[in-house]
């Protein structure tokens, strides 16, 4: 099996709805933070906006937002980053009728006719998988090489001795360019690598440790006294892992914190939305992302990831996999809007250590 990205189609605005259409409605944000009345809320698909005669699209996006005119541009922008006068994008139709088209559709080839009725056309632990890990693995060879994989992980993937490993073995080859987690993946994940444990469980065989209920705020307080994660790894005490590997390749990570937190380390951000606009800033650039046993930072990602992306002035899809033990959490993620999520329901650890297999 060999990948192609899927060709993208645009609409074809000589058609007599699109020259017809009339150029969007603006209107001034009545003050910072506030859209106007009437205000036009984005999706994940592409969309189009006709200003002065010319259809824009709006080249990085994500749902719930509203449409700015900045410097010529269509600029997709969260309510709280509005500032005061700024031009809105008006109206609630997507057919182009007041100058907005959202067009859902770009990337899908010819659909073969279906039954009627068929079974198992859902997504649950009774589907078969094989398929999707070997494209999973095809996406991962050309992404390496020619897009940006982001990761988002639940402290699931640090708990285990092989899905540590085999994650640590992925940020070696080249096949994560960034990492969205909380503060407990990495707590556990530096815990291991430090202690040998994680939660006070030896990583392979499970047992307790004496007093294990320590490791995990006694690695916090190290990591504290350090400085850093950074400094920490560099001081030669931790001996492996994702964290480790991560520092020592340069490839960034994002840590959002939540008010279950012990310590927490240095770098989790406290702040949600200062959280959240780092979190962006990762995903405007990822071309895959792959979320693991983390329904929250799961469903948040989902609502900034769009089903595209423009590079190097083309347009093409962004991939995004949802990948855990539970369908309620793989269901989740699409109730809440991210229509273009492929979802597998397995143990994670377990799907690490096959993607690791399969690539590497």
């Amino acid at each position: 099996m060999s990948f192609t990205l899927p060709q993208y189609h645009a609409p074809d605005f000589d058609r007599p709805m699109f020259q017809e259409a009339p150029s969007v409605t603006f209107r001034s944000a009545p003050r910072d933070g506030v859209a106007p009345e009437g205000y036009h809320a984005t999706s994940i698909f592409p969309e189009y906006f006709k200003v002065n005669g010319v259809w824009l699209l709006a080249e990085e996006s994500r749902m719930d937002c509203v449409a700015v005119l900045r410097e010529g541009k269509i600029a997709v922008v969260e309510f709280r980053n509005l500032k005061e006068g700024e031009p809105v994008v008006v109206g609630r139709t997507e057919d182009a009728s007041q100058g907005i088209y959202i067009h859902a559709d770009g990337f899908e080839e010819d659909k073969k006719e279906q039954e009627t009725f068929s079974f198992r056309q859902g997504r649950s632990r009774e589907t078969a998988y094989s398929m999707d890990y070997d494209s999973i693995y095809e996406l991962l060879r050309h992404e390496k090489e020619h897009g940006r994989i982001l990761w988002v992980m639940g402290p699931a993937c640090a708990f285990d001795h092989d899905a540590r490993d085999a994650f640590a073995a992925l940020v070696r080859g080249g096949y994560v360019h960034g990492l969205l987690a909380g503060n407990a993946l990495a707590t556990h994940d530096l815990e291991a690598g430090y202690l040998r444990t994680a939660l006070g469980q030896d990583i392979y065989t499970q047992r307790s440790m004496p007093n294990g209920h320590y490791n995990h705020i006694d690695t916090i307080n190290a990591v504290r006294l350090a400085g850093s994660t950074a400094a920490f790894v560099h001081s030669g005490k931790v001996k492996d892992g994702i964290i480790y590997e991560c520092v020592n390749r340069n490839v960034p990570f994002v840590l959002v914190g939540s008010v279950r937190d012990d310590g927490p380390l240095p770098e989790v951000y406290g702040n949600v939305y200062e959280g959240q606009d780092a979190m962006r800033a990762l995903v405007k650039t990822a071309t895959t992302v792959i979320c693991m046993a983390s329904t929250l930072h799961t469903v948040a990602t989902g609502n900034m990831t769009p089903s595209y992306r423009v590079v190097n002035g083309v347009v093409r899809p962004v991939y995004f996999y949802s990948v855990d033990i539970s369908e309620f959490a793989v269901n989740k993620l699409r109730d809440r809007g991210s229509l273009s999520v492929r979802t597998i329901v397995t143990n994670v650890q377990d799907f690490v250590v096959n993607v690791r297999k399969g690539v590497l």
